[in-house]
């Protein structure tokens, strides 16, 4: 097996005895069994045994999959638990920092081994956007909580805007995975709102609500953390066209926000006005983006 391999598979192994041991302990808390954190289990069993096997045989990718799957259900249950107890104060923000982590190592292994042809594809395109989505929609549920903490955000309102500026980043991370598909005479489309939506960069349900999230945290950016806006986090400048380049310039609240969400509303009133997409709430972040100074 090539040194690369060998690195791969030897770093999977570990992550998922790691994963395995926090799925321990969250079951021993919990006291009854979860079907997430089962299912969590068993891929994590199957990825122990095929770690075990003839190592020449062992197929990096499959491995991956294997640990990216279950990091997703183990952490959505403890998603669960912390928005059924809304974000506790106390507890809540090194919760999410873990979350974040284990929902980051897979996409950490992909770029660690990106130098190496072979692995540039170690996980396809779908679980990348959900690793950022579900990383995004987190933040994006933590940060509405806070919002609604008066004392808290007189305190920290900088921390606020360092969770959304991440959340946000995630989510525009998440659009520009795939590129937007070039409609042109080669291209037969069967039915002309769905190439319009595809031609948006749009392939899901999910694609929208990425939109709506960041289009809302951008809004609590510029309500909350106004004052602090000339911080130096950076985000992708071409949000809402879920471009496949990325350029890195200051987060400004308002120019991402009524970019992306004037798509939000552009596509929601027309590929898909007949499916009943609300915009209402788009349309009054996007007057206030207006009317904000």
């Amino acid at each position: 097996m090539a040194a690369a391999d060998s690195t791969v598979v030897k770093r999977v192994e570990e992550l998922g005895d790691l994963a395995q041991a926090h799925i321990q302990q969250l079951s021993e808390a919990a006291g009854e069994d979860d079907h997430f954190l089962i299912r969590a289990s068993a891929a994590l069993e199957k990825l122990k045994i095929l770690c075990g096997e003839d190592k020449e045989c062992s197929d990096p990718s499959n491995l991956l999959e294997l640990y990216t799957q279950a990091i997703l259900d183990m952490t959505y249950f403890e998603e669960n638990k912390l928005v059924d107890e809304d974000f506790p104060e106390d507890s809540s923000s090194q919760k999410v920092k873990d979350l974040i982590s284990f929902l980051s190592e897979p996409e950490i292994l992909v770029k660690e081994n990106h130098k190496h042809p072979k692995h540039c594809s170690l996980l396809g395109d779908e679980l990348l956007e959900c690793l950022s989505w579900r990383r995004g929609a987190l933040l994006y549920m933590y940060c509405h909580s806070l919002t609604k903490r008066r004392e808290w955000l007189s305190r920290k309102s900088s921390l606020l805007k360092k969770y959304l500026v991440d959340g946000i980043n995630y989510l525009i991370q998440m659009l520009n995975y795939r590129c937007p598909v070039e409609l042109n005479e080669g291209v037969s489309f069967q039915d002309l709102e769905t190439a319009k939506l595809l031609s948006e960069g749009i392939f899901s349900d999910i694609h929208l609500l990425a939109m709506m999230y960041s289009g809302e945290m951008c809004y609590w950016g510029l309500k909350h953390c106004a004052s602090r806006q000339s911080g130096n986090h950076d985000v992708d400048s071409d949000a809402a066209g879920a471009s496949c380049t990325s350029h890195k310039e200051p987060l400004d609240f308002r120019e991402v926000g009524e970019k992306i969400l004037k798509k939000y509303v552009s596509v929601c009133e027309g590929p898909l006005r007949e499916q009943e997409w609300n915009t209402t709430n788009a349309k009054q972040i996007l007057n206030f983006f207006q009317h904000c100074h």
